[in-house]
């Protein structure tokens, strides 16, 4: 199926097989986006990872300094003490076992799940993870959403809503990650942008062979992807706070 009328006139705003600066590409991603709603700016990777080798596989977060111009539904898996700093700290939804049974039924209204260390005892047994893992839902180590203490929790969900991303390899060795709204400043996107690949840089596996990263583009919801300079990108540096 072809595309229409409108993305075929924000295509001619690219060209496609020229690689921009990291501003130049924002700009292009904020211009190609056609529509009336406020869209998501992506960020996508081609590795020269081989995601196989379980030495090669990038997985990490990253606190866009800008946020992501996304509400975000946090969902705490807590009983007791726990529960009580979970819902003091704004989560949405807290519980327990009524809470997993409630998922079990169908019910998947949050963006992200955190869950105390003794929880997930009941959150693997219940089978929750065939339905959260492909959504990217399961909390795990690696994400940083499994915590020991109570304590961790305001933290955690402070970070969750200013602009706490997660990123990490598909089975194709590609990393796709949000970095704000079409809503936002060149500036702002940039500055996100930098951040992101600040993070990926560092989460560079020792295991890689060859180049890490082959190919990068910036595309809005329904825009064109827009390619994007690899060596500039990652000489940007990340705002200091």
């Amino acid at each position: 199926m072809g595309h229409g009328k409108k993305y075929q006139e924000a295509v001619k705003l690219v060209e496609l097989d020229k690689e921009y600066s990291p501003a130049e590409a924002v700009a292009l991603a904020k211009k190609s986006a056609y529509g009336k709603f406020n869209q998501t700016v992506e960020a996508h990777f081609k590795t020269g990872l081989d995601v196989k080798q379980a030495d090669q596989q990038v997985r990490g977060v990253v606190l866009l300094p800008n946020g992501t111009g996304k509400t975000v539904r946090i969902l705490v898996f807590a009983e007791g003490e726990a529960a009580r700093v979970a819902q003091e700290a704004g989560a949405d939804i807290v519980g327990g076992d009524d809470l997993i049974k409630r998922i079990q039924e169908g019910w998947m209204e949050f963006d992200l799940a955190i869950a105390m260390s003794d929880m997930m005892g009941k959150v693997g047994k219940s089978g929750l993870g065939k339905t959260l893992g492909p959504r990217g839902l399961m909390p795990s180590p690696k994400a940083g959403t499994i915590l020991q203490q109570p304590a961790q929790l305001p933290q955690l969900i402070n970070e969750s809503r200013l602009g706490r991303v997660e990123f990490k390899t598909d089975k194709t060795g590609g990393i796709h990650s949000i970095i704000g709204k079409t809503s936002f400043t060149e500036q702002q996107l940039v500055e996100n942008f930098a951040a992101l690949m600040d993070a990926l840089n560092k989460a560079k596996p020792a295991g890689a062979k060859g180049v890490y990263l082959k190919k990068i583009s910036l595309a809005s919801t329904m825009g064109p992807g827009v390619r994007v300079d690899v060596n500039a990108a990652q000489n940007l540096k990340p705002q200091t706070t």
